[in-house]
């Protein structure tokens, strides 16, 4: 079971990805992607990290999300977030290898049917056309992966105001 669920900053998206992990019983593998480059992100980070359950095994994967996802146990495998792993590997010195990360992850994904996996992104295309080329390319980048990846999702859940609405799927 492949779970795809998105939304904005602060919408309850990583709330709503443990509490399905939490209540699938099995053993939990957390995928994080975030790097800690300033004071506040690590802030954020350790927030984060009180709000899992300790017994969890928690995968630090900034960059080789395809590898991590490979090597994580049975069970329940929680992706947090894509979108932090997409703007590390845009900023790197080789933007360009993104494609063939992006193709490597969907490979993996495809490859992971005897785990039940929930993946959180943003949703970052309901504003403005970015005006640098970093960040209309960032955008589209993950409104590309978003639909990717909601083509493979067995379920794809929006969240807004903690509220999830189910867009793919069977509601729970």
């Amino acid at each position: 079971m492949l779970t795809l669920i998105l939304g904005g900053a602060r919408s309850g998206k990583s709330r709503l990805a443990l509490q399905r992990a939490e209540a699938t019983g099995k053993p939990v593998s957390f995928i994080a992607t975030a790097q800690a480059h300033d004071a506040e992100m690590a802030a954020r980070i350790a927030r984060h990290q009180t709000e899992r359950p300790p017994h969890w095994n928690t995968i630090e994967a900034p960059l080789d999300l395809a590898g991590a996802i490979r090597a994580a146990g049975a069970g329940c495998i929680v992706v947090d977030c894509l979108t932090l792993w997409l703007t590390n590997c845009l900023c790197r010195p080789d933007p360009a290898a993104f494609d063939s990360q992006r193709a490597a992850l969907l490979a993996a994904l495809a490859a992971r049917r005897d785990a039940d996996l929930i993946l959180v992104g943003n949703e970052t295309g309901l504003g403005i056309i970015p005006l640098g080329e970093l960040t209309r390319r960032f955008v589209d980048e993950a409104g590309w992966l978003n639909q990717d990846l909601a083509r493979l999702a067995d379920d794809v859940i929006f969240v807004a105001a903690g509220l999830p609405l189910v867009l793919k799927g069977t509601p729970r």
